[in-house]
Order: structure tokens, then sequence, then C-alpha cells
């Protein structure tokens, strides 16, 4: 019993590890074939540092099958001062607009986007890519096979949300203010 709670702990240190070093989100099986483990057992060292980070500076986010080692959001105004980054290139509302529908509907198309909007959304789809917000995360199987779009542990950051369970539930926003 004592060596398995031995080998769980290294397990996790090995995971806490890995997550530090990427400097990307990484996908759970991508960690547990590195480890040489099963898939199942890097969930649960994942889920044990998730659990132990929620009192810490850094955490573990995990949207999908990416996991990824980030800073709170709390701690953003005082990251960004100390690195020196300015957000005053603040979003349009269009790209509000737009990231919006992304987050809540992803994965979407670009046509699909642009029929909830009803206007033209290249542009503001262009920057919300080059900003790093959204990004293609497959492509559909029919004619042209569009892109499918969806958010970025970038977004989740921009927008101080630990995950997309963080959003306000859309009958929420539906509801009139009074």
């Amino acid at each position: 019993m004592e060596k398995d709670r031995d080998n769980d702990c290294s397990l996790v240190r090995l995971v806490e590890a890995l997550l530090f070093v990427a400097n990307e989100p990484v996908i759970v099986t991508d960690l547990a074939n590195a480890l040489q483990v099963d898939a199942e057992s890097v969930q649960q060292a994942i889920e044990r540092l998730m659990a132990e980070s929620a009192q810490r500076g850094v955490s573990v986010v995990r949207v999908g099958p990416r996991v990824q080692m980030t800073t709170i959001p709390e701690a953003a105004p005082a990251i960004e001062r100390f690195l020196g980054i300015d957000h005053s290139a603040k979003l349009s509302p269009a790209a509000m607009e737009t990231i919006a529908i992304i987050a809540y509907r992803q994965p979407i198309t670009r046509a699909q986007v642009e029929a909830i909007r009803g206007v033209n959304s290249d542009g503001v789809i262009r920057t919300l890519l080059a900003r790093n917000l959204i990004e293609v995360q497959g492509h559909l199987e029919q004619a042209g096979r569009p892109a499918l779009l969806g958010t970025t542990f970038d977004c989740l950051q921009y927008f101080g949300l630990s995950s997309l369970d963080d959003l306000p539930p859309l009958s929420d926003l539906d509801e009139p203010e009074g």
C-alpha cells in the first residue's frame, strides 16, 4: 500500500514537471506515452494536481483532452505589470460578439458564426486567430472541409476564466435585468 502511494506521488510529480516545461497545452495521451503509463493513471494524477493547486498561484487547467499549467486568473494584473504587458488594445464589440458566439457554440464554422451575427466575420476571425484567442480545432467532413473554430487557453486567460464551465449559462444572459 505504501509503495503504491509512493508511485502515485512520483507520477503526480512527473506529470507536474512535464506540464511545467510544456510551452503549450498537452494531450493527456502524450503525457501517458512520455511517462510510459496508461492514460487513466495520468488522468488521476492530473485530478490530484488540480485539487492540490486550488490554493496556489498556479493551477492545472483542462479543456477537453488537453491540459496545461497556468497562473491563476486573479494574478493576471500583477503578472502583466511584472512582465510589462500592455493590454490597451482592447477587443472591438464585433470581436467580443464573435468570441462569445465561438465560446458558447464551439466547435463552430465561420459560416455558422456569420449566420448568427448576420454579417461577414472574416476580418474579426482573422484578428482573433492572430491574437491566439481562437484556433482551428478540426474540419467538417463535408464539401470544402470548413474549419471548426474554438477558444484557446489564451482566451480563458484573457477573460480570467479557469475553464469554459466558468462562462455564465446562456439562460442567465437571456433574462432581462430588472
